[in-house]
């Protein structure tokens, strides 16, 4: 008789602590509308009343801390994160809490603790690609340039589709002067954007790129700089590539009267077929990652949609008018891009 009343003491306490969970999410649940319109304090009051059903819901948590990381309360939403990995090791649901968790102390300027807090998450899971991209994130802002482009690089071939992490390929490519994967991370930016506010100035930086070395001076002559080449660098050279890029731009200046949707649709056909005649020579990341993408885009007769795709946040009346009237072509392009496959880790 004892035994029995136990099991229905331990029945009942699993099926109270199941409803209780179950109402917990619920709340949980009515307050991410109130995040995500911006009303932090709303969310918090709905995640705090789940956390009265449910003490320790890691879902409620894991959202009231990021809720307060947004209202810039910081030290709570350490605490609050904390609590969940005290509670809660080695589960699931804790990979974007430690996201959270790393970026309250970024957001604090404590990057090595930020640092040592994704190196935390990373240790539970490997191959949660924003924890290396957030990393990068913070080894960048301390000038930490060739160990935030590995994280990068990491968060990539977890997911080739993660915008921000090309983004900040193409941007930190951008500002170390090497062209050609700048070039790289800034196109597929586009691609995975192109109508975005960050597109605006990725496209501005990609044409700037593409021209970086050549200048029309007032009698009309056209100079072309060359940046030397390095000998001694063997991995990701692009020397022959950024030749091709200086002197396409000065037949562009020179000769081509073209609009800038086909003038840029003619470079960088040239370039896609460099990059093919180059290829086997060499090697490293940027060889090996993203050049096989731009290289079957020619090879597919993608260089034109993918053009006019990238131009989509100009105010340019003829490319509008080219997307309203080419979507199979757009369908297509994308169609192909999703189903790329790109080199795994």
């Amino acid at each position: 008789m004892k035994y029995f009343l136990l099991s229905v003491s331990v029945l009942l306490s699993n099926f109270l602590f199941a409803q209780h969970k179950e109402q917990a999410e619920a709340a949980v649940a009515r307050g991410i509308p109130y995040h995500d319109k911006g009303d932090y304090e709303g969310a918090i009051k709905r995640y705090d009343s789940a956390l009265k059903m449910d003490n320790d819901n890691l879902l409620a948590l894991a959202e009231k801390a990021y809720s307060l990381l947004s209202s810039d309360k910081y030290d709570e939403s350490i605490e609050c994160c904390k609590k969940a990995i005290k509670k809660h090791p080695n589960e699931e649901g804790l990979k974007m809490l430690y996201v959270t968790y790393g970026t309250d102390y970024d957001y604090e300027k404590k990057t090595d603790k930020s640092i040592e807090v994704y190196e935390e998450g990373l240790k539970l899971f490997p191959d949660f690609y924003l924890l290396q991209f957030n990393k990068g994130i913070s080894l960048f802002s301390v000038k930490r340039y060739d160990e935030s482009e590995v994280c990068y690089q990491r968060a990539l071939m977890l997911n080739p589709n993660h915008a921000g992490s090309n983004n900040a390929i193409g941007r930190l490519n951008y500002i170390e002067d090497r062209r050609v994967p700048a070039i790289f991370g800034l196109c597929r930016l586009l691609v995975l954007e192109p109508q975005s506010e960050r597109a605006k100035n990725d496209l501005d930086y990609l044409q700037k790129t593409m021209n970086t070395g050549v200048e029309k001076n007032a009698k009309g002559d056209i100079n072309i700089y060359v940046k030397p080449s390095d000998s001694t660098k063997k991995e990701n050279n692009f020397s022959t590539i950024e030749m091709m890029l200086s002197m396409t731009a000065a037949l562009s200046l020179d000769t081509l009267k073209l609009s800038p949707t086909a003038n840029f649709a003619y470079r960088f056909g040239t370039f896609c077929s460099t990059l093919k005649e180059s290829k086997d020579k060499n090697y490293g990341f940027y060889w090996d990652y993203y050049a096989p993408y731009f290289i079957e885009m020619k090879d597919k007769n993608f260089v034109e949609t993918f053009s006019h795709i990238i131009f989509a946040s100009t105010d340019d009346k003829e490319n509008d008018d080219w997307l309203k009237n080419n979507k199979q072509a757009i369908t297509d392009f994308y169609d192909w891009s999703k189903g790329f496959t790109w080199k795994q880790k």
